[in-house]
Parts: C-alpha cells; sequence; structure tokens
C-alpha cells in the first residue's frame, strides 16, 4: 500500500518481537536500537505441507507468527508497530528435524546428527499493520557437527538443554563444543540472523547503525 506522506513508515514508534524464546530477545536488545520494543509472542499452527522446502516454510511460519501477533495488539499499538516473526528449523538430509519430544528423542535426534554436515534455516517476516505491508527473507547456514560418542549425547541430554531447541543443540550454549564448524551466519543458527534482520529493517527506514 503507498500512502501519500513522503516517510511511509513515520508512524512506526515500537517494535514488536513476536516470540517467547529468550535467545532471540538478547539478539534484538543487543542491537540496542532507538525504537523500544514489546514482547508478544502468540499460539500459532506450525503445520505445513510435506511438498513445502525448508526455506517456504520458515518464512511462512515467520509471517503467520507475525500476523498472529498483530492481531493480538491493541489499535493504538497496531498503528504504530512493526512486528518481527521468526523461525528457525534444522535439516538433516531433506527431512526437517523439530525440537525434540523427551530426552530420548534428544539423543536420537543429535545421534543422527553427529559426525555430519545438516543446514539451519532462519525466516525472518516484518509486518506494519498500519499500512498492511509484509516482507519475508530467510538464511541458512551449514554446520559440521563432531563425531559424538553417545556417552557425551547422553550427557549433554542429561542438563536439559537440547529440550526446546530445534535439532536438539543449542549453539550458543554448551552444545556449541558439540560443533565443528560452521557456513554462514552464526546468529541464524542461534535463531536470528542479524544481518539479515538490519537490511529488513532498513527497508522501513529503520537504521541499526
Amino acid at each position: 500500500m503507498v500512502q501519500s506522506r513522503s516517510n511511509p513508515t513515520e508512524h512506526l514508534r515500537q517494535l514488536v518481537l513476536a516470540s517467547s524464546s529468550p535467545r532471540r530477545r538478547e539478539l534484538v536488545a543487543s542491537l540496542d536500537l532507538s525504537l523500544p520494543v514489546l514482547i508478544l509472542p502468540s499460539d500459532t499452527d506450525e503445520g505445513t505441507p510435506p511438498d513445502w522446502q525448508p526455506s517456504r516454510i520458515v518464512e511462512q511460519l515467520g509471517l503467520r507468527k507475525a500476523r498472529a501477533t498483530a492481531g493480538l495488539l491493541a489499535p493504538e499499538d497496531r498503528d504504530g508497530s512493526l512486528v518481527i516473526g521468526a523461525d528457525t528449523i534444522v535439516v538433516l538430509d531433506g527431512e526437517v528435524l523439530g525440537k525434540p519430544l523427551d530426552r530420548e528423542d534428544a539423543i536420537r535426534t543429535l545421534s543422527r546428527l553427529q559426525g555430519r554436515r545438516h543446514q539451519v534455516f532462519t525466516g525472518v517476516a516484518c509486518l506494519d499493520p498500519h499500512t498492511g505491508r509484509e516482507i519475508t527473507a530467510h538464511r541458512k547456514t551449514e554446520v559440521v557437527m563432531k563425531p559424538l560418542d553417545p556417552e557425551v549425547i547422553a550427557r549433554y541430554a542429561d542438563t536439559g538443554e537440547p529440550l526446546d531447541k530445534a535439532g536438539s543443540y543449542g549453539i550458543q550454549g554448551r552444545g556449541a563444543v558439540l560443533v565443528d564448524r560452521i557456513d554462514g551466519c552464526y546468529f541464524n543458527v542461534v535463531g536470528l540472523p542479524l544481518s539479515l534482520l538490519a537490511d529488513m529493517l532498513s527497508e522501513f527506514n529503520i537504521a541499526v547503525i
């Protein structure tokens, strides 16, 4: 939607992060933006058709979260907010690996990932409820995990860290010692590619630097 004003984003007064992830909250806070940031997660259906590619999955789920959160905003907040939604998945041999169901499921996932290369996709969506403008994008990072003894995998699972992580590991925590190397954006693996987000915010005339 094109508005008859010199700056179509001058109405923006705050960012709204549609996520309960403490990692994403910390990453957004690290940008030290001039706009205040409201944390407002929402419950959304994360089911997707089986023929969707990983890039489409994360972009559409990020957008779905942003739309759901926008619907929770009070009218006076909707008109001044830019809503950010994000979704991260781990992909091994074309199969999407979600969050583990329990400790045993985490061990099974890590046993499959150990010694191998996998991909991490994060989709980001920015939504301006006032104008209806939506943009989506994604990043992919290649991750190579070390060969791991079953005892190491079991001890890591016992820490509880894998239980709320896609792919059953957190690269920003103890899971970092399981990773041999990455090719791509580190923050993408954490759950929010900051360089990509900065580019997307610039589309709404919000400068990070």
